[in-house]
């Protein structure tokens, strides 16, 4: 069950994680981020992605693999606690230089040497999220948040089969 947020009780800052189950044992490599880049990071440096809700996570990792992919390819759901929270950065979205980089689209330049520079300056960075602007991602770099987060949880991930449906004759 996802913890409530602090605002209903909750003591916990819980983010969340969707990965292929081949790659559940380097969940927070950043492996991915550091061959490719990302919304926030640039190539090179090794940026874990993650959400603070589970339903962002999945629509997050939707947006780029798609939903045939989620339901044909074995995932898992990974949780991680961040130990102190006041070690969290949230990004004012009325701050950001450029408010396109909150907007789907590819990311510019600019947009992930800002994001690094976030990172380099805090352990764990709090960003809008582009696919859905009323949620959150947290970003951190593994190597300069450690001991400062711990794996809460990893479970095989199941979608609802009704994000695939079967495709209807005409």
């Amino acid at each position: 069950m996802t913890p409530l947020p602090a605002a209903l009780g909750g003591t916990e800052l819980v983010a969340w994680r969707l990965d292929d189950a081949r790659f559940a044992g380097t969940w927070d490599s950043g492996e991915g981020a550091y061959r490719f880049g990302g919304r926030w990071s640039s190539r090179g440096v090794r940026a874990v992605y993650c959400s603070i809700d589970p339903a962002t996570t999945i629509l997050e990792v939707a947006v780029h693999k798609g939903f045939d992919i989620l339901d044909t390819v074995a995932h898992v759901l990974t949780s991680l606690t961040i130990t102190d929270p006041s070690r969290v950065h949230v990004v004012d979205p009325t701050a950001i230089p450029n408010p396109n980089w909150l907007h789907p689209g590819n990311p510019s330049a600019g947009q992930q040497a800002y994001g690094d520079a976030l990172l380099a300056q805090h352990k764990f960075v709090l960003l809008p999220s582009a696919v859905s602007i009323h949620s959150w991602n947290l970003i951190f770099v593994a190597s300069a948040a450690a001991g400062a987060f711990s794996l809460r949880s990893q479970e095989r991930f199941a979608l609802d089969t009704r994000l695939h449906p079967p495709i209807k004759a005409v």
